[in-house]
C-alpha cells in the first residue's frame, strides 16, 4: 500500500511538471484586467493550478501590441478588433482565446431626459475613441435606431474622457458616451450626473449578439507548445472571473490594490464592467459577428479583412 502510495504522488508531482510553465500576460488597466485579479492574487501567493505567471499592466494598447509582437509575452488582453488587427499584422501568430469583456459603452447626461436613442435627436454627443471601437459601436446604434450622424444628432470628438465629462457639464443639452469606470467616476463627481442609456443593450436589441469591448488573446506558437498551461490558465481564469462578479467588495479590493482602478470607483462601477470569459464555439460565434459588423463599416478597423478560423482557439 505504501508502495502504491508513493508511486501515485510520484505520478502526479510529474503532471504537475510536465503541465506547469511560466506564462506572461499583459493586459489594460480597466474592465480587460479586472477579470484576472484573483488568479494575480492567487499567483502572488504562491503561484496557481500549475502555472507560475508574471503580470504587466498597461495604460494603453499601444504599449500592449510592442509585448505581442516581439513575443515578449504570451498571453494579452486587449481591444476586440485590435486582436483581428494583430491577427493581420502577424500573418497569423495570434490566436483569440476568450472574451474578457463585453459593452462597457453608456450614454450619460446631466439631467433626465434622455431615455431613448430617438431622445438623442438634435443633441451633440461628447465622446472620445474615434478611429476606434466607441466610434463604430456609436454609429451602428445610431443608424439602426434611424438617427442621421451629421443631420438628426451630431458628435464631438475628443482626445480623453475627461474632456468629455467638462464639456457635458458646461453645455446643458449635451450627452456623453463614456465606457466603465469613466462613467461611474463622472457620476461619482458629480450627482447630476446619471446614465442614460446602456448602449450594450441597445445593441444587443438590435442586432442579436453581444457587443465586445476586450478579448484574451495568446501567441500561437506559445499555446502549442504549452497546451496544458493553456487549458490550467483558463480554468484559473474562469474562477477569476467568477469571483470578481459574485464578490464585488472583494474583487475591488484587489482591484485597488494591483492599481487598475481605486477600490471605491471599482466597487461602484464593477456591476457595470460586463467583466466575463466566453471560450470555445460561443467565442467564435460572438466574436466573428462583431468583427463582421465592424468590417461592414470600415475594413480596416480589423486589419484589413475578417480573420479567418485560425483566429479562433476552441479547443478543439
Amino acid at each position: 500500500m505504501r508502495k502504491l502510495i508513493v508511486y501515485i504522488m510520484v505520478m502526479l508531482a510529474v503532471s504537475l511538471s510536465l503541465s506547469a510553465a511560466d506564462v506572461s500576460v499583459a493586459a489594460l488597466r480597466g474592465p480587460t484586467s479586472m477579470g484576472m485579479v484573483k488568479l494575480m492574487d492567487e499567483n502572488e501567493k504562491g503561484g496557481e493550478n500549475g502555472n507560475s505567471y508574471s503580470f504587466q499592466l498597461e495604460g494603453s494598447a499601444d504599449a500592449v501590441v510592442p509585448l505581442v509582437v516581439k513575443g515578449d509575452v504570451d498571453i494579452a488582453a486587449i481591444p476586440g478588433n485590435l486582436s483581428s488587427v494583430l491577427y493581420a499584422r502577424t500573418k497569423g501568430a495570434v490566436e483569440v482565446i476568450g472574451i474578457n469583456t463585453l459593452g462597457v459603452l453608456y450614454i450619460v447626461e446631466n439631467g433626465n431626459e434622455v431615455n431613448t436613442v430617438e431622445d438623442l435627436r438634435g443633441r451633440t454627443i461628447y465622446s472620445a475613441g474615434k478611429g476606434a471601437t466607441p466610434e463604430y459601436a456609436l454609429q451602428y446604434v445610431l443608424s439602426s435606431s434611424g438617427l442621421e450622424v451629421g443631420k438628426d444628432v451630431f458628435i464631438e470628438w475628443k482626445s480623453e474622457h475627461a474632456e468629455c465629462v467638462a464639456a457635458l457639464k458646461a453645455d446643458q443639452n449635451g450627452v456623453a458616451m463614456l465606457p466603465q469606470p469613466f462613467a461611474t467616476t463622472a457620476m461619482m463627481s458629480d450627482p447630476g450626473i446619471r446614465i442614460a442609456l446602456d448602449l450594450n443593450d441597445i445593441w444587443e436589441e438590435n442586432v442579436g449578439s453581444v457587443l465586445i469591448t476586450g478579448v484574451t488573446i495568446a501567441r500561437k506558437d506559445w499555446a502549442e507548445k504549452n497546451p496544458a498551461a493553456l487549458t490550467a490558465f483558463l480554468e484559473s481564469y474562469k474562477a477569476s472571473v467568477d469571483y470578481a462578479n459574485s464578490d464585488i467588495p472583494g474583487a475591488a479590493a484587489l482591484i485597488g490594490k494591483y492599481g487598475i482602478v481605486p477600490e471605491k470607483v471599482a466597487a461602484a462601477a464593477l456591476p457595470y464592467c460586463q467583466v466575463t470569459l466566453i471560450t470555445g464555439e460561443e467565442m467564435k460565434n460572438a466574436l466573428s459577428e462583431y468583427l463582421s459588423i465592424l468590417y461592414a463599416q470600415n475594413p480596416q478597423s480589423v486589419g484589413g479583412a475578417l480573420p479567418d478560423d485560425g483566429f479562433y482557439y476552441t479547443g478543439k
